[in-house]
């Protein structure tokens, strides 16, 4: 039995400038929050900066060569905003804007569609200075650079995405543990608030440019939360919860239901976290797109006297380390939900998911190399998907999250999820078994089951 998809499905790998591209601060390059962020003591789990990385500004021609090699059809990857306009606004740094000429125009003449994200959590530092996302100032901001590219690269990328994963922004603006390392609420509500906003008049300024084979969506990751025991009151209040109050459901309400839902409207209200909406947000928010990015990583479920356990072991001052159990099965499932509960009747795209190798679980280079699991969640996953198309969800490309073992945030190289080993004192790439199994699926397109 062969697990097909359609014809011209587009298989593909994603990265993001912050974690691969390195030469932070050369050719007119300034800081990003994450410049800063990577420099405060204990931020980043192994205490390394973003400096190189992959060094992929010096060493793109040889990963396309790997992308190539693997056969994908499309490269996602993601413009540093800070490379383009060094203080967020004002001049533009014509060499920022050359590198990424040539990174287009190298994956063109190798036939590999670009996929552009315009901003990948790497806000320019200037900008934060001023307030960042907190200040509705950003729409602005946001709505210049978004012109900068368009009036530069419109005509050339077949896929432009305007946010990955919104979610980050509450991560560092609310909880602290992603730049720019905050933890003020109601300022991170009211930053979420102005970045949808910021999509939105991305999205008309994409429109008013009549740029006829270009298509644009946005990104939200969907973690789905579950009871654990369904049924148990608690179990249902933290799962929706961390749908519809933490979770992805404060994006996609937005998008595509409009406005904000019941119960993230109640929560906020009832503890002053209520961001300041101005007339006609949220029909800027709901512009349409062409395409709808699903990045997803795992379903998971939550059992409240186990989150109980959990908080007095660390009130204790034990360690905990969460280790979730695997659900790649659960993207069928979210499929479904997209398209009958928020309504998506766009095209989907799975723009990332991948699989983890921890540092602590692995020792040699070899270890690494050897992948088996990855294999198997990656199979579990594309079966789903093929699931979901053949009931008629019209999923149309798959990238796998990522080319290369990068830089993972606060987690620095400790979590590696690339098709290819990086050595990260050498720079040299070695590809593991999986890249020769992604490498075998997308010949096929699709799985020998």
């Amino acid at each position: 039995m062969n697990c097909g998809f359609p014809k011209d499905f587009l298989w593909g790998v994603a990265t993001a400038s912050a974690q691969v591209e390195g030469a932070a601060f050369e050719d007119g390059k300034k800081a990003t929050i994450w410049d800063a962020f990577c420099r405060l003591p204990g931020a980043i789990r192994d205490g390394n900066v973003m400096d190189v990385t992959c060094d992929q500004y010096h060493l793109y021609e040889k990963d396309i060569a790997l992308m190539k090699e693997l056969g994908v059809k499309s490269y996602r990857f993601s413009f540093s905003w800070a490379r383009i306009l060094p203080d967020g606004t004002g001049k533009v740094n014509e060499k920022g804007l050359d590198y990424y000429r040539r990174l287009i125009r190298c994956l063109k003449e190798n036939g590999i569609v670009p996929n552009a994200t315009m901003y990948h959590w790497d806000l320019p530092y200037a900008l934060q200075l001023k307030g960042g996302w907190g200040n509705r100032d950003s729409v602005k901001w946001f709505t210049e650079y978004a012109d900068v590219l368009l009036e530069n690269f419109g005509r050339d990328i077949d896929l432009w995405v305007t946010f990955n994963e919104p979610i980050a922004t509450w991560v560092g603006y609310g909880l602290g543990s992603f730049a720019p390392g905050l933890r003020d609420e109601k300022y991170a509500r009211q930053a979420l608030h102005n970045l949808l906003v910021s999509h939105g008049e991305a999205v008309k300024l994409f429109r008013a440019k009549k740029l006829a084979n270009a298509r644009l969506g946005i990104v939200v990751d969907v973690w789905k939360h579950y009871p654990a025991r369904p049924g148990n009151n608690e179990d249902e209040a933290m799962a929706l919860a961390a749908n519809e109050i933490a979770g992805f459901g404060w994006f996609l309400h937005p998008l595509f239901l409009g406005g904000y839902s019941e119960e993230l409207t109640e929560y906020m209200k009832k503890n002053g976290f209520t961001p300041e909406i101005l007339e006609g947000d949220f029909a800027t928010i709901s512009q349409p797109v062409d395409f709808y990015g699903l990045n997803f990583y795992n379903g998971l479920y939550d059992n409240a006297d186990e989150a109980r356990r959990i908080r007095e072991l660390e009130a204790s001052g034990g360690n905990y380390q969460e280790r979730p159990e695997q659900h790649p099965e659960a993207i069928y499932d979210v499929l479904h939900m997209l398209v009958e509960k928020y309504r998506i009747k766009v095209p989907i795209y799975v723009t990332e998911n991948g699989y983890i190798q921890l540092d602590e679980d692995n020792g040699t280079k070899e270890d690494f190399l050897e992948d088996p699991e990855r294999i198997a969640y990656l199979t579990e996953v594309i079966r789903s998907i093929r699931r979901a198309i053949a009931d008629g969800i019209d999923v149309r490309g798959y990238y796998v999250w990522s080319l290369l073992d990068n830089f993972e945030w606060n987690a620095g190289y400790t979590m590696r999820y690339g098709l290819y080993h990086t050595d990260f004192g050498t720079l040299e790439r070695t590809p593991k078994k999986s890249a020769g199994w992604y490498r075998n699926v997308i010949e096929n397109n699709g799985l020998d089951v």
